[in-house]
């Protein structure tokens, strides 16, 4: 093999290593510039000695290296366009082929002082009257550089090894004593004379192959630099054919315009989310992303195990503590979570060392639990009604605690619900909210539903196509007329299981439809006034109804038998809203001193609220933890219906007839005078859709919502008529023309256990189906 003689720029050098990088095995070049030009190249690896004016490049192939095209054609001598470089010494191309790599590096060390010599074992090939009988030198720590020969399938090895420079061996290349200088000649040997051994190290951390190259065992072995025997590794590197890629991981390419660092992210959450936890260590593995940081994934645990002076040091990191912060271990070395805009730190902390103070408290340990009432919470300046009701659960027994802060304790969900409540103060690309995928697949379902005029199915929709309902699906005709009544219809709900169909109204008796057949199974006839409302039980066996005749009934529905009476109001009762266990109700009344009452099943009086308000209507939330009450003065009241305190009302221009809430507990429909249907957020209070269309005045008109998923809204209205929306959109779907005219739609009801099935009752003492 030619010896190629030192460029002292780049542009020198490049040109003849392209050249003959398709007959080169290993090619040795010096200069300073060039070495660092030939970083580049993804098939040079380079080992420098401590002279930053000495660098010695190795470069490996096992085949040609795709380098970047050339202004340059390897067959064209190459014309330098720049000053030309100062002299150098360069190699002679008449060197003996049998010359090792230890000159170079000899002569290296004997300028800079650097202890180390490299030593190449020839091939057999070699004559031995062609060695240098003075190249023997005194082994130290042998580096191998392994390698398979790339051509006549004949391999050799080269050897690297450290000795005291002091021994003064020197190459044959004679310096004179003008040159104080050692020659910058570097030997070259063909591929034909070496071989790799497969025990040799060369490698920066575990590699992976691709392309068909074949892993060899070294490439599991970390890399030594041959200077000062230190092991140095860099993780985990993809190799492609053997070869070094670049450091710096390269932009990843858009995922069909999708970030595709973020799509992989939530990728791995949902495999384990599903389970596959395997399949997501492997995504994550071969991806290179994770889901969370290390700082994320340790503030988890600490919060989980409860550890809390760690979860607020890794919460809050080296930021400073606000005065009379409380107790902090920080050390300011961690740079802290990356908030949210506008979070306020300090209710973060409180809320943290609240969690701490409860399971204080739940263990009995009051002196601690003391001190950071008084150290940890106080001086973080937060509500003063909040200390005062930390401060009084001091006294509690752990059962009342629990009760009390409506907590479940340390080894229930509240630390679970405490990192969810914390990690939508953190920026969501440092710590992805939970389930977020399968949220991302609700929206995709939602937007879909949104733009499905008469959705209606009994399955939610696939993922697999876009969903979209046939109008003819969609229960527009009147398939059945019942008229058993007495008079004009006010009141009418299905059983939650849809068994059966409760009517009442104008006439003083309730009757009671098997939806199977819609023949009457009972009919209650205790009542001795208008039935104004009704209102099925949760579990579907028991109904109340309220009655002007200042009474309140609980009906047997398989029986059809009274098993209580409520009589305690001096006025007409409008209104009755069961709680999610069935086991008791709330009453609402006009006047009198029992205008919002809660009862046991039994008939015990549990809690009366003290109103100064005639109540029109009432519901209780499914979550059981809100009651809605609207009055004949305009007004919402929102109550908390754990401890029966008041939360919020809201004044309106114009009256209310009825309020219903969602399945969800999110969402109040309430049905007003003016023509008008408003859904409200039940948390914000704010108005989120507004429904108009239907015409409503001077009688009570009652709404609800319908639908699978109940995606709609349906009321009544003075026109005779039924009118549907869409809840999401807000657009009228269909006009239906109901009972006739002149007379009122006074109230409609859909079957939860069917969603193709909704009844409508009105003035002409009709119910349709």
């Amino acid at each position: 093999m030619k010896e190629r003689s030192v460029m002292s720029s780049p542009r020198d050098y490049v040109e003849p290593l392209i050249l003959g990088l398709e007959e080169l095995h290993l090619d040795i070049v010096t200069s300073t510039e060039g070495a660092r030009a030939v970083d580049a190249i993804p098939t040079c690896r380079v080992w420098k000695t401590h002279d930053v004016h000495r660098t010695i490049l190795i470069v490996l192939a096992d085949e040609a290296p795709r380098l970047p095209n050339t202004p340059i054609a390897s067959d064209h001598p190459f014309t330098p366009q720049h000053p030309a470089p100062s002299p150098c010494p360069t190699l002679s191309t008449t060197q003996d082929p049998s010359t090792n790599l230890a000159d170079a590096a000899t002569s290296a060390s004997d300028q800079t002082g650097i202890h180390s010599t490299l030593n190449t074992q020839l091939p057999s090939q070699v004559p031995a009257s062609q060695s240098n009988p003075r190249r023997r030198r005194r082994s130290s720590s042998p580096i191998r550089l392994p390698h398979e020969a790339s051509s006549g399938g004949q391999s050799s090895s080269i050897t690297v090894t450290e000795e005291d420079a002091s021994v003064g061996r020197r190459t044959n290349h004679q310096l004179s004593a003008a040159d104080k200088s050692p020659p910058r000649k570097r030997p070259r040997m063909t591929a034909q004379g070496m071989r790799f051994h497969q025990d040799a190290s060369t490698s920066n951390g575990t590699q992976h192959t691709s392309n068909g190259s074949q892993q060899h065992d070294y490439q599991t072995q970390p890399f030594s630099n041959g200077t000062d025997n230190h092991t140095t590794t860099n993780g985990t590197l993809p190799q492609k054919n053997g070869v070094h890629p670049p450091t710096a991981r390269p932009t990843p390419q858009p995922f069909y315009g999708h970030d595709r660092e973020e799509v992989t992210r939530l990728i791995i959450q949902g495999l384990d989310d599903l389970g596959y936890h395997g399949a997501a260590s492997t995504l994550s593995r071969e991806s290179g992303y994770e889901v969370e940081s290390p700082a994320v994934a340790q503030f988890r645990h600490a919060v989980l195990q409860g550890e809390w002076s760690e979860a607020e040091q890794l919460l809050f990191g080296s930021e400073p503590a606000e005065e009379g912060g409380g107790v902090s271990i920080r050390n300011g070395s961690l740079p802290g979570l990356k908030f949210v805009e506008g979070v306020d730190q300090n209710q973060l902390r409180f809320r943290l060392r609240t969690q701490k103070y409860l399971e204080l408290l739940e263990s009995k340990d009051l002196g601690r639990a003391l001190m950071v009432l008084r150290q940890e919470l106080t001086p973080l300046k937060q509500e003063r009604s909040k200390l005062q009701h930390l401060a009084s659960m001091l006294v509690n027994t752990p059962d009342g605690l629990k009760k009390e802060a409506r907590w479940d304790g340390a080894t229930g969900q509240s630390r679970q619900i405490l990192l969810q409540e914390l990690s939508r103060s953190i920026a969501p690309s440092i710590m992805i909210p939970a389930h977020r995928l399968a949220e991302l697949l609700d929206q995709v379902k939602r937007n879909q539903i949104s733009r499905c005029l008469y959705h209606n199915p009994s399955k939610s929709p696939s993922l697999f196509e876009d969903h979209m309902c046939d109008r003819s699906q969609f229960p527009l005709r009147t398939v059945l007329e019942l008229g058993q009544n007495a008079g004009e219809v006010w009141a009418m709900e299905f059983s939650h299981d849809g068994k059966w169909l409760a009517t009442s109204g104008q006439a003083t008796d309730v009757l009671i439809y098997d939806t199977s057949t819609f023949q009457v199974t009972h009919r209650l006839t205790e009542h001795t006034d208008h039935v104004a409302y009704l209102a099925w039980c949760p579990g579907g066996r028991k109904l109340i109804t309220c009655s002007h005749d200042k009474t309140a009934r609980v009906w047997d529905a398989p029986s059809g038998q009274c098993t209580l009476k409520i009589d305690h109001h001096t006025q007409p009762v409008t209104a009755a809203a069961w709680s999610p266990d069935g086991q008791s109700f709330v009453t609402g009344s006009l006047h009198g001193s029992h205008r919002l009452c809660l009862w046991s099943i039994d008939g015990e009086p549990l809690y009366n609220w003290a109103v100064d308000y005639r109540v029109q209507d009432c519901a209780i939330s499914p979550n059981g933890k809100r009651m809605v009450v609207i009055s004949s003065e305009c007004q919402i009241v929102v109550y908390n219906y754990e401890n029966h305190e008041e939360e919020y009302s809201i004044l309106l221009k114009s009256r209310m007839t009825c309020v219903n809430i969602s399945q969800d507990s999110q969402h109040m429909l309430i049905n007003m005078a003016s023509s008008e249907i408003q859904l409200i957020n039940i948390d914000t209070a704010e108005i989120v859709k507004r429904f108009l269309g239907q015409q409503q005045g001077g009688f009570v008109i009652r709404s609800t919502f319908g639908g699978a998923d109940q995606n709609l809204i349906i009321s009544g209205s003075e026109d005779a008529r039924v009118y549907i929306w869409h809840k999401e959109n807000g657009s009228l779907i269909e006009r239906l023309e109901g009972h006739g005219s002149p007379g009122c739609v006074n109230v409609v009801a859909w079957n939860p256990a069917d969603p193709c099935m909704f009844a409508s009752g009105g003035d002409d003492q009709k119910v349709r189906m």
